[in-house]
């Protein structure tokens, strides 16, 4: 599973031209399941996405995380980051989980931040989405469940 966060001071998607989530400060976490992930990837990104200290202190050093700073995170899924772009010049998706595997772990994904106390817009599985977000640094980081060690 992979996730790209990047560090807001709003976000939004929207899906035919009607929002489906928007959230204030936070994180955008566009998320990747592939094949292979299961519950336990999406617990270990979940956790640390709600810990990873990555907010500015009253020092201004990244010292604070998402729980911390009462912040939301914007959850989209994205297949795309599954996309295996090593060969010719179209990326291939073999690589990403089947759509019901997909939606389910997404769905898992995002309850399992809820359940870590974070509030949490989504967009919509499988929608062609518009995201528009300020990122507040900028502060982009890539999290891959597979390499955890």
């Amino acid at each position: 599973m992979i996730a790209v966060i990047q560090r807001v001071r709003q976000a939004e998607v929207t899906v035919s031209g009607r929002t489906a989530g928007k959230i204030g400060a936070g994180l955008c976490v566009l998320l990747g399941v592939a094949v292979g992930d299961t519950n336990a990837d999406a617990d270990f990104l979940a956790d640390k996405i709600a810990g990873l200290r990555i907010f500015s202190d009253k020092d201004g050093k990244m010292n604070v995380s998402l729980k911390d700073v009462s912040g939301s995170a914007l959850v989209v899924s994205q297949f795309t980051l599954c996309g295996d772009w090593r060969k010719g010049r179209r990326p291939g998706f073999t690589n990403a989980a089947a759509p019901d595997e997909g939606e389910r772990l997404y769905r898992y994904f995002y309850s399992q931040l809820q359940g870590l106390g974070i509030p949490v817009e989504t967009g919509e599985f499988g929608a062609m989405m518009d995201v528009s977000l300020i990122n507040e640094g900028p502060v982009t980081f890539v999290l891959d469940s597979q390499k955890n060690e």
